[in-house]
């Protein structure tokens, strides 16, 4: 099994949707929040192997945060009242297996008064098995 990487604490924003998937675990810099877990059963399909809907799920959850933190950042997060998600995709490029540590680390490529693009990828022990991008919506 994996070890929790430096840095990485347990994650604070919960959600019924990833309750079943706790314990997450967050590391959070000035413009971005990376979300990370130990690949245990309620993650996998019918075949043990990391649902690719958790994968969207969470990278969804990983980009939206990240979106949030650097419009904060740059001063932009000033009356914010949500973040929306208009758009998301995510190429499959891998598959993980149980007990390796999944990571989804975020880029925010655009923070806007009113949109934001971010992207992300996803590693299962440092090995990419997915990339994620989207788009958001800003609200305030």
């Amino acid at each position: 099994m994996s070890a929790i990487p430096d840095g990485f604490e347990p994650h604070q924003r919960k959600s019924p949707v990833t309750n079943p998937w706790e314990p997450l675990y967050a590391q959070r810099s000035v413009d971005s929040v990376k979300l990370g877990f130990v690949l245990a059963e309620p993650h996998c399909n019918g075949r043990g192997m990391l649902h690719g809907g958790v994968i969207a799920a969470l990278a969804d959850n990983a980009m939206g945060l990240s979106l949030g933190a650097a419009l904060a950042a740059s001063g932009l997060g000033e009356g914010v009242t949500g973040i929306v998600t208009t758009n998301l995709t995510v190429d499959y490029l891998g598959i993980a297996k149980l007990g390796q540590w999944i990571e989804i680390a975020p880029r925010v490529v655009k923070a806007g008064k009113s949109s934001g693009v971010v992207d992300a990828i996803v590693t299962a022990d440092g090995a990419p098995i997915a990339r994620a991008n989207a788009s958001f919506r800003v609200q305030s």
